[in-house]
């Protein structure tokens, strides 16, 4: 088969179509014949040398593909959606996703959602999963002590996390506010569902969902930013809030008022998903197929592809990432690599 093979660590110049030989799957597993693989952060950090796959999993980058299925195991008890040889799926991957084929644990396919194509199926995945695992079952962003429903900050509205997570929050009924960094993908976010998309660049954050929220904050951000924005995330939340990390492009590492934390009853989290178990994903799996995938067949939440590129120019489709100028998922098509 085809596939992507990061050559070295270095830049998006060191992804390379190459020849691999067929996977095999295991027990619980099926074999993938992939249409269309997502394009993320991890698979850029894991070009750059900064983000290894877990131990025993693929040494390709993806972490989202959409395809067929064309072998494996298909016994119940790892098919909670009784999947059949030839169906359509959207799969969650730990690696290897950049590929014609792949291995994906049965339980971590979902079927495509009625009337996707499986370049728009292949958008959702990684970052549904991210969102769901981290704002819903994490920061349990849910009904507050009045009865109401809490409110959301996003963090970069217009990535494929961002985006995901504005649809989702705002079709379950939840006020969402986002930021980003220019007038264009700040009107994207609030056509998605975003009540106010904040630029991060001429405007403060903080002042801003105060004023909106009659200077009592949110009570739940989703940060992929970290570093020096944690301490502003903390005065922006309510008390009982809880700000959950899931990158650190602005770093590592921030100091913070733990006074605050204590008096105000706050939550620092974070998780990352790609070395949680089968079972851990199988459950997230059961809960978007129950609770988002019917808003997705009814068109309240759109898979957002910014941009399909062909499986060859992967380098390209990395360097369109690092430049930030999406708005939303960009994709590689393996259609044209039969």
């Amino acid at each position: 088969m085809k596939a992507i093979e990061i050559t070295e660590f270095g830049g998006p110049e060191v992804l390379a179509l190459a020849e691999r030989p067929m996977p095999a799957p295991g027990t619980g597993e099926v074999l993938v014949k992939v249409s269309a693989s997502g394009v993320n952060r991890p698979d850029v950090f894991q070009r750059k040398g900064a983000y290894a796959p877990p131990p025993g999993v693929s040494d390709l980058p993806g972490l989202e593909v959409a395809g067929e299925i064309v072998g494996g195991s298909l016994d119940g008890k790892h098919n909670p959606f009784g999947l059949k040889l030839g169906d359509r799926v959207c799969a969650l991957v730990a690696g290897g996703g950049y590929a014609q084929f792949v291995n994906v644990p049965l339980a971590q396919c979902l079927p495509v959602p009625r009337g996707l194509t499986d370049v728009e199926a292949a958008a959702l995945p990684e970052t549904f999963f991210t969102v769901w695992s981290n704002v819903f079952d994490r920061a349990q962003l849910g009904a507050g002590e009045g009865g109401a429903n809490e409110t959301l900050l996003v963090q970069g509205g217009s990535s494929g996390i961002g985006v995901a997570a504005i649809q989702i929050a705002h079709a379950l009924c939840f006020r969402v506010f986002a930021t980003a960094g220019t007038a264009e993908k700040c009107k994207a976010c609030e056509a998605l569902g975003a009540e106010r998309a904040i630029n991060y660049k001429s405007e403060d954050f903080v002042e801003v969902v105060k004023s909106l929220t009659n200077d009592r904050g949110v009570d739940v951000i989703l940060d992929m930013v970290a570093g020096g924005y944690v301490p502003r995330e903390l005065s922006a939340l309510a008390d009982g809030g809880r700000l959950v990390i899931i990158a650190l492009l602005g770093g590592a590492k921030a100091e913070v008022n733990l006074s605050d934390v204590l008096r105000r009853r706050l939550t620092i989290t974070g998780s990352t998903l790609r070395p949680r178990s089968i079972d851990f994903k199988a459950k997230i799996a059961a809960q978007l197929k129950e609770r988002v995938w019917p808003l997705v067949e009814d068109g309240r939440i759109k898979p957002i592809v910014y941009r399909v590129l062909p499986a060859g120019q992967a380098a390209q489709a990395h360097a369109l990432m690092e430049s930030g100028e999406h708005i939303g998922k960009i994709v590689l098509d393996w259609s044209g690599e039969a």
